[in-house]
């Protein structure tokens, strides 16, 4: 199988090693297969790719969508390094209101599968960083919604306590405050 899958301390959030085939010209890997995705349980489709490009110290999140347009996605970091957060929003969740963080970084390949139900961020910790990502349901600006990065109840440790912040994510609400309808 070329992938490996690591359930992490929330068990739905999932990170993902790919098998890199490197050789004197570069490397070659698989980024997606379903049927090794769903041997391991991630058994959505995926309709909606986005990438972005983003420079040192730049935080962008807590981002989710409501149901109905909420989103699963498959995150990764194609050059340079970010700190990548998945927060449980699922309300009636044993683990509502608490966070995994994973580095993901261009060199280890290494991916993050974030549920429906989960709202997402990241942090650049290189120069610039690129990152791709897989989602589950389309971009919906009606049911886009978020929480504040440093909403102190949740205590998400981002290794930089002073990021850049797009105007949108400056106001999100904290988790007490979100609107959320995604139950468990």
């Amino acid at each position: 199988m070329p992938f490996s899958f690591e359930r992490l301390r929330i068990p739905e959030v999932v990170a993902i090693r790919p098998r890199v085939f490197p050789d004197g010209r570069g490397f070659f890997l698989e980024t997606y297969k379903y049927s090794d995705f769903a041997g391991s349980g991630i058994t959505e489709h995926f309709v909606q790719d986005n990438h972005s490009k983003s420079v040192k110290g730049v935080l962008r999140g807590l981002h989710y969508q409501k149901v109905p347009k909420a989103q699963g996605k498959l995150v990764r970091c194609l050059v340079g390094r970010i700190f990548d957060v998945a927060l449980d929003i699922r309300r009636g969740s044993s683990s509502f209101g608490q966070w995994v963080g994973l580095e993901l970084s261009g060199e280890d390949q290494q991916m993050l599968y974030v549920p429906a139900g989960f709202a997402h961020g990241f942090l650049v910790m290189s120069a610039v960083a690129e990152v791709e990502y897989k989602c589950t349901d389309e971009y919906s600006q009606v049911h886009e919604r978020g929480i504040i990065w440093n909403d102190p109840e949740i205590g998400i440790r981002w290794p930089d306590v002073n990021p850049m912040l797009s105007e949108k994510d400056l106001i999100l609400p904290l988790l007490k405050d979100a609107d959320i309808n995604y139950d468990y």
